[in-house]
């Protein structure tokens, strides 16, 4: 019992000297303006949309643009480079109906995460204070692909249906590229525009990529989802098109990678910085 007016008193204290830190951090307008720049942390979210290029969309098509989110963590090394890492989860689709190649009438939807890091370089010094800061990025890193196809009604994984014949590997390593802007808000808020594009190392983003395959030790649903041009009313196909296409008759294109691309807006929060990291072991009371 002794002991509680003693640890009761060194809580008052230990309140009173943070309250005092606390006002004077307030009253320290540059405490986050003149922090070196090593070390500060900021996470941010965002969405937008995800464009797709490949063996089913040869151009941009509005027609296939598909949602997307995405988390991001930089760590500043200098005034104008930060380490960046990124955490993705998005939908990419395309189908061949509609467009030149309509008579093979091949389509696909793939939901997939994806990750990396790489490094983020703005235009201005962190401590230029820009309202506006443009930047670029880069890096590597993997993503998991899972094409689909919708056949009477129920959405099917085609790669371990081996529509070609391949047993192709869907953890797939990615290249990113983009350019961005910030818009400073305050000195905890930002909020950017971001354009980037992944290219990978695979060709079968959409599950196309060679010939049509032997059908001889495919299952049905296999051969069906292979080739579904017997779909089609044969009297619409072009003239001298046969109902299903002949074993090794073009179906995709390997020499040219399949690639996909983000458009996002984010909220951006300054977690840290080595000033507020002291702050906090000033604030820290033992008792």
């Amino acid at each position: 019992m002794t002991q509680l007016p003693l640890r009761l008193a060194s809580i008052l204290v230990c309140v009173i000297g943070s309250i005092s830190v606390l006002a004077q951090s307030s009253r320290n307008y540059h405490l986050y303006r003149n922090t070196p720049a090593l070390g500060i942390v900021k996470l941010s979210v965002g969405t937008g949309i995800s464009y797709y290029m490949g063996d089913m969309r040869a151009k941009t098509d509005l027609r296939f643009i598909q949602p997307h989110i995405a988390a991001t963590i930089t760590y500043r090394l200098t005034e104008r480079f930060s380490l960046r890492g990124e955490v993705d989860f998005y939908r990419i689709s395309g189908k061949q109906k509609g467009g030149p190649i309509w008579y093979n009438n091949l389509s696909f939807r793939s939901d997939n995460p994806a990750g990396y890091l790489g490094l983020q370089v703005d235009l201005f010094r962190y401590h230029d204070e820009r309202v506006v800061n443009p930047y670029l990025l880069g890096g590597i890193g993997i993503t998991r692909i899972n094409p689909k196809a919708q056949y009477d009604g129920t959405w099917h994984s085609l790669a371990p249906l081996q529509t070609e014949g391949i047993a192709y590997k869907r953890n797939v390593r990615i290249g990113v590229i983009g350019i961005g802007t910030s818009w400073k808000y305050n000195e905890r808020w930002n909020f950017s525009i971001e354009l980037s594009n992944n290219y990978t190392n695979s060709d079968y983003l959409d599950d196309v990529s060679t010939v049509y395959p032997n059908p001889t030790g495919m299952s049905n649903l296999a051969i069906t989802l292979s080739d579904r041009r017997a779909e089609l009313d044969p009297s619409t196909l072009p003239p001298g098109y046969p109902a299903r296409n002949d074993v090794g008759a073009k179906r995709g294109n390997p020499r040219v990678k399949d690639s996909y691309g983000f458009l996002s807006f984010r909220a951006e929060y300054l977690l840290g910085t080595q000033a507020r990291r002291a702050e906090r072991r000033k604030l820290k009371c033992y008792y």
